[in-house]
């Protein structure tokens, strides 16, 4: 799971791509926390700067994110969530190549076949990849083909056509952006649209008569920039911006299916994002709706009767809600019972799903939430959470509900048992390491400590999201291996083994220093760490706020 977004200015003398850009990060930062990057064009040079951490960090709260630092008319981002590789600030993205034309990429997704792709590379494509990461695979695959076409330069057609080779050697799920020096903007998804990617545009504000065009995995990161009509790119198809030129589409391949990540509704999306012709935040609601009556179903009016408050248990990071604080508030008005946020959240922690590693997931938890003790006291309590993968969370929060003294413990979920691994770009769990995973309802109970547990259906929870479309959604079926482990596309059977392997011993080279690098000039040679110029930053003395400033 990644964030990715693209934007090319109608202006072609225009230079501030990467402000923009920079600003989208901002809206998809709940998307990936682990490093942030940007490159951008102008004049044939290409400049980015990336590293580990977020957005903020890794562009100094914008100011190596300067048209002076890093001039360009278009650009793509990145904002990473480690599925594959490492840690490493060497797989922050974009990555680049210089041929053929000065290639950069951003991947959001995740293949599943990276041994085979780095075999070919190796042994006929003769291709170095420098990187863990199967995003660099991708990368070369599409740079390979390209050359082999035995252009100087490349057109339109020819980058189609190169495409096709990406969609016939690489099994997974993406949504990809690239950038063709000095050329263009092109983005595309993969086959069954399992990952998110929308175009929008908005007139130029330099140029009268012109038009900037965005790509980014949410919409709400193009309406906040002012983008507007926007749609969604659709599974198989692909889109080149050419520089002062029109969106040009083309079906790569036939579509094999629409089936968005039912992942995204449930938990990865803002709430303020229409994805694939549907509203995360009517989903989230309708999840709240059908829950209740699936509690009246598991529990009986009896047991429902018995409920004295409904209580979410939040999202404790400031990026966005989560899912069970809108679907708990649809609940509690569906069985009428109270609604209570009685869980007081840390704004400083990261989403414990999101932190690299089981034991950081583990300690975050009581960092992360406090309970009003009141507001459980003597009281039959329903915890309402969006989806339950490992179980440690929810074991620590209902410990910290018993000892404020709750007389009951009912846990519900907005997502069906989490039974099977996430290929498609998001890291869940080993499957050993899944609650649900070959546990009956009674021993998920037991092992949580809570006195009831229910779980959505996941046909209920596939027509939450089918319900929130605005009628002209093409989707009717959704990606929803991790559920039942029946997969979209097809996996290799030693896939799962390498992923274990991968969760019980994963590498963690990081680095988290920057130094004075700022804005990276992407050579023949590869990037060169540059620092920015002094007279490039803005002046500091002038800036509000300056006593903040360190």
């Amino acid at each position: 799971m990644c964030g990715i977004s693209a934007i090319l200015l109608g202006d072609p003398h225009a230079t501030t791509a990467a402000i923009d850009l920079h600003e989208s990060l901002y809206y998809l930062q709940h998307r990936g926390q682990d490093a942030a990057g940007i490159a951008v064009c102008q004049g044939g040079r290409v400049t980015q700067c990336k590293g580990l951490g977020m957005a903020s960090k890794v562009f100094d709260d914008g100011r190596r994110a300067t048209s002076e630092a890093m001039p360009g008319f278009m650009g793509i981002s990145h904002l990473r969530y480690p599925t594959a590789g490492t840690s490493a600030a060497s797989e922050a993205q974009p990555f680049f190549v210089n041929s053929p034309y000065g290639l950069s990429m951003s991947v959001n997704g995740n293949l599943v076949n990276a041994p085979d792709l780095a075999r070919f590379l190796d042994h006929e494509a003769r291709r170095h990849v420098n990187t863990d990461s199967d995003s660099e695979l991708l990368l070369n695959i599409f740079a390979h083909a390209l050359g082999e076409l035995g252009k100087a330069r490349a057109n339109v057609d020819d980058i189609f056509t190169a495409l096709r080779e990406v969609y016939s050697r690489c099994r997974g799920a993406y949504a990809c952006t690239a950038m063709l020096a000095g050329f263009g903007i092109l983005g595309f998804r993969d086959e069954n649209g399992i990952r998110p990617l929308c175009l929008g545009s908005r007139p130029s504000e330099t140029l009268e008569g012109a038009t900037d065009y965005g790509l980014a995995s949410e919409s709400i990161a193009l309406v906040q920039l002012g983008f507007k009509e926007i749609v969604d790119v659709l599974p198989g198809q692909a889109i080149f911006l050419k520089k002062g030129g029109i969106p040009q589409f083309s079906q790569i391949v036939p579509r094999k299916s629409y089936s968005p990540d039912l992942f995204e509704y449930l938990y990865l999306a803002r709430p303020d994002t229409w994805m694939d012709g549907i509203s995360v935040h009517r989903s989230r609601q309708n999840m709240g709706l059908k829950l209740a009556n699936r509690m009246r179903q598991v529990l009986g009016e009896e047991g429902i009767r018995e409920i004295d408050v409904v209580i979410p248990i939040p999202e404790a990071s400031i990026l966005h809600l989560r899912t069970s604080n809108t679907a708990a508030a649809t609940l509690a008005t569906e069985l009428r019972k109270p609604l209570s946020n009685a869980f007081v959240k840390n704004r400083y922690i990261y989403r414990t799903f999101i932190l690299p590693g089981q034991k950081a997931r583990q300690k975050s938890v009581r960092r992360k939430l406090s309970p009003i003790a009141s507001e459980f006291q003597n009281k039959v309590v329903c915890l309402v959470d969006d989806s339950i993968v490992r179980g440690t969370t929810s074991r620590e929060i209902v410990q910290m509900v018993k000892e404020c003294e709750a007389k009951r413990i009912i846990v519900v979920s907005c997502s069906p048992e989490i039974t099977h691994p996430h290929v498609h770009g998001i890291d869940l769990a080993d499957p050993a390491q899944l609650l649900a995973h070959d546990r009956t309802l009674q021993e998920m109970t037991n092992l949580i400590q809570c006195h009831a547990l229910v779980f959505q259906t996941l046909e209920d929870l596939k027509a939450a999201c089918i319900e929130a479309a605005d009628g002209k959604t093409e989707v009717h079926d959704f990606e929803v291996g991790v559920f039942c482990g029946q997969y979209k596309t097809p996996v290799p059977a030693d896939y799962l083994e390498r992923s274990s392997l991968l969760h019980g011993n994963k590498p963690t080279m990081r680095t988290d220093h920057q130094g004075d690098a700022g804005a990276v000039v992407v050579a023949s040679s590869g990037p060169v760490n540059l620092p920015v110029p002094r007279e490039a930053l803005p002046d500091r003395a002038k800036l509000e706020n300056n006593e903040d400033i360190r």
